[in-house]
């Protein structure tokens, strides 16, 4: 069995991490390199890819172009 805990590389400078409990920032390999991961989520230089779609409202099945339907109440 192996008990040799697992290293991991740090996401921002590439340095080997241990995982343990001991390893305060995993999978960082400190406080320094977590606070520059984190500022580039909030500068959005990284982002998660997703495909863009258009606004949709719940309820609505006719497509946005389609002019409403004439209502004709008898009198």
């Amino acid at each position: 069995m192996n008990t040799s805990p697992a290293k991991v590389d740090c996401p921002t400078c590439g340095n080997t991490v241990e995982w343990t409990p001991e390893s305060r920032w995993r999978p960082f390999c400190s406080e320094r390199c977590r606070l520059i991961d984190l500022g580039e989520w909030f500068g959005e230089e990284r982002r998660i890819p997703a495909e863009e779609q258009a606004p949709t409202v719940t309820g609505v099945t006719e497509a946005a172009d389609t002019p409403p339907p004439i209502v004709c109440h008898p009198r």
